[in-house]
């Protein structure tokens, strides 16, 4: 299951707009390091919605996404009320599992956040990683 799938040369990168809350935020009103993970998957579930995903369908056929490898580089803070912009790739698409490469700026286009996230597909009748189903492997082939 790990054999490369062939990709095209364009890639295609997703944009999501979040603005931050007070409570996205701690004492000292930064956005807590843990919350930038909630606002890279927001931004990946908000991106498969566009191209047809729909994830309620995917879970009632007992098939998931779960994320399995995390590598996160925190390079700035973000504050209270900032508008935030959340931009992915898919940069590996293989035949069970895919990684994103996630970057969030802020209104100045400072780079605050980074990361490269592996999820995997899941059979969650079996608890076992099995192949991305082929309508959703051929909608991520169309964006990377």
């Amino acid at each position: 299951m790990s054999e490369e799938v062939p990709k095209s040369t364009t890639v295609t990168a997703h944009n999501f707009a979040i603005r931050v809350y007070y409570e996205d935020t701690d004492a000292g009103g930064i956005v807590y390091y843990a919350n930038y993970l909630k606002f890279f998957e927001r931004a990946r579930t908000e991106w498969l919605r566009e191209i047809g995903i729909n994830q309620q369908s995917f879970l009632q056929q007992k098939l998931g996404f779960v994320v399995r490898k995390v590598e996160m580089d925190n390079l700035a803070s973000a504050k209270l009320d900032d508008l935030l912009e959340v931009k992915s790739t898919i940069i590996t698409l293989k035949r069970a599992s895919l990684v994103f490469q996630q970057q969030i700026t802020n209104q100045a286009q400072q780079v605050l956040c980074t990361a490269k996230i592996r999820v995997a597909c899941v059979d969650f009748s079996q608890h076992k990683p099995c192949a991305i189903p082929e309508s959703i492997l051929g909608a991520f082939k169309r964006v990377s």
